[in-house]
């Protein structure tokens, strides 16, 4: 990582978690931080609606329990982003920038300057905004995706990664270095609540079905989280059961029962039932398993290894890896989302300077593009959804 000017203490986490960043989330600038602790078929509506579980007050009515990403298939794009040009936004985190692809051409179309070290472009809660996420700079960027212009830049600590609460009331930055939870107002971005945490690395994070609670995974410490989502409240901890253990992307099932959890030094996903929130289990993948992004039809998970230049992907119905696509020439997937027809899966090159664009039918290499260095968290956009909770693209 490039160095902070931030006077956080972190001589507590020093001795065991400068090892683990080398692997870690951040690209190689990251890395020169001083610490690493910064960083199925449709039912009929009226049948959904009773079975559906008590939401979240605020938040729209689960679409069908069995699924709860049927409002995330193709073709059902939000009135609100349907006359969206689509385009892949790549933030670049040693570049500064973001690259923005045409994913018609799989060219480069514009570089924008953002701030320093942006680490994810995240779809805002109503869908009318990108927000970048300007780490080292301490602020978000505002992208219009209508127009692909910049907007206001927002004074904001810290901000590593962004989600958003299910019913809109909040935003919650993902403050790894200064050790917190913001929860902040959505639109303006001021801060509403501090919520601190005793684990290193927060970063990623999923929400269960109904709202009430979302699992954080804590890269450096090797730790879940378990937080209440309208009292904004830490509910349970756990300590991972891996030495080394480096959690990253955390996606929930489709028919909300389970929690996955990516892991870079356990090369695999755990496997956690949210609502007991007892200790997972892991599923191998890959080397550097990092990424986890549902498919259109709900049907599967493609997983990113990054440090073995790999694709799993795995089957929800058969509860099972069932392909693994291998990147011609290697490379370092990382982040990234899948396309809003469901046909490609568009991974950012951590390492490499590169995106990929994969063909979700047989794992063919369509596209690599070079951009800026340090690509990480790239958002494909417009996608289905009504709306955003969050990360790179994760909709409901």
């Amino acid at each position: 990582m490039l160095p902070s000017t931030r006077t956080t203490t972190v001589t507590a986490l020093l001795g065991g978690v400068l090892v683990a960043a080398l692997a870690a989330c951040g690209s190689a600038a990251d890395q020169a931080r001083p610490s690493p602790t910064r960083t199925g078929s449709a039912v009929p509506a009226e049948q959904a609606r009773a079975a559906a579980p008590s939401g979240l007050p605020g938040m729209p009515p689960v679409l069908d329990p069995r699924d709860v990403y049927a409002a995330d298939h193709a073709g059902k794009l939000s009135p609100a982003v349907k006359d969206f040009p689509s385009r892949v936004y790549v933030p670049n985190t040693n570049s500064h920038t973001v690259s923005v692809i045409d994913p018609a051409t799989y060219k480069v179309v514009e570089t924008i300057p953002v701030g320093r070290q942006p680490q994810h472009v995240v779809p805002s809660w109503d869908l009318k905004t990108l927000w970048v996420n300007n780490d080292l700079g301490d602020s978000l960027t505002a992208i219009d995706p209508a127009t692909g212009k910049t907007g206001r830049t927002v004074e904001v600590s810290d901000p590593y990664n962004l989600y958003f609460t299910p019913n809109g009331k909040y935003a919650v930055v993902m403050a790894s270095m200064d050790r917190e939870l913001a929860f902040r107002d959505p639109r303006t971005m001021d801060r509403v609540r501090t919520v601190p945490v005793d684990c290193a690395g927060v970063n990623h994070a999923d929400f269960s079905a109904d709202g009430r609670y979302f699992i954080v995974s804590c890269e450096f410490s090797g730790e879940l989280l378990k937080v209440d989502t309208e009292k904004m409240k830490v509910v349970g901890q756990q300590k991972l059961p891996m030495q080394g253990a480096m959690p990253q992307d955390v996606k929930l099932s489709p028919d909300g029962s389970t929690f996955y959890i990516a892991d870079m030094m356990a090369h695999g996903m755990w496997v956690l039932d949210g609502k007991a929130f007892t200790t997972p289990k892991l599923l191998p993948t890959g080397k550097g398993c990092h990424g986890l992004y549902v498919s259109r039809d709900s049907k599967e998970m493609y997983i990113s290894n990054r440090n073995e230049g790999s694709v799993s992907v795995f089957d929800f119905a058969k509860n099972k890896l069932t392909k693994k696509w291998h990147l011609p020439d290697g490379g370092s997937p990382d982040m990234g989302g899948v396309s809003a027809d469901g046909k490609v899966l568009w991974l950012s090159g951590r390492y490499d300077a590169e995106v990929y664009a994969i063909d979700t039918t047989d794992g063919k290499q369509l596209a690599r593009i070079p951009v800026g260095s340090g690509p990480h968290g790239l958002a494909v956009y417009p996608q289905p959804g009504r709306y955003s909770l969050g990360h790179t693209g994760v909709f409901r």
